[in-house]
């Protein structure tokens, strides 16, 4: 699948690189292991830029650079399993974030489960969504993927959820509806 491409617009907006990323770590966000897996191999990082897009057909979009070293094995693939991450995942966040360590590493440190796709969906995660890739939108120096949502799995005995705000991990507990 070739991604659509989005062309720059206007001359440069003069907001450099350092004083945007600035910016945006006040932008709390979750926190999450996005695998894959199949014919490109098995690979995985730690994603916050997730977010819903659509309920009819469930619908998430994740942001992936496209110099990441396992880009190419998503797009390959087709699937995405996300693991949304709890209080007590830090370590595995950090270590899927590390581009020192190969992905053998990074699967051997906690146990996987699969579904419907075949991704790697982390066994203990707080939520996971199993899914295809829908469509992909090139932007800038990252593909947005559009993915369709085929099984979801929220376990009962989730507490918290995990954030990435100023640069920091964050617990936000689930409290009663």
């Amino acid at each position: 699948m070739q991604p659509d491409v989005m062309a720059p617009v206007g001359e440069a907006s003069g907001v450099t690189d350092d004083l945007f990323r600035h910016a945006m770590s006040r932008l709390g966000a979750p926190v999450t292991i996005v695998t894959t897996s199949g014919p490109a191999g098995r690979q995985g990082l730690t994603v916050s830029a997730i977010t819903s897009v659509s309920d009819a057909p469930p619908t998430v979009l994740v942001c992936l650079n496209r110099d990441n070293r396992s880009h190419a094995a998503f797009i390959r693939n087709g699937v995405v399993g996300i693991s949304l991450l709890s209080r007590g995942h830090e370590g595995i966040a950090g270590l899927f974030a590390s581009s020192r360590r190969t992905p053998d590493e990074k699967f051997a440190s906690a146990d996987w489960r699969t579904d419907v796709t075949g991704a790697p969906l982390l066994a203990d995660a707080l939520v996971t969504l199993d899914c295809t890739i829908a469509l992909i939108h090139a932007a800038s120096t990252h593909d947005v993927l559009f993915c369709t949502v085929e099984a979801v799995h929220v376990p009962p005995t989730g507490e918290t959820g995990l954030t990435w705000f100023n640069r920091q991990f964050h617990a936000l507990p689930l409290l009663p509806a």
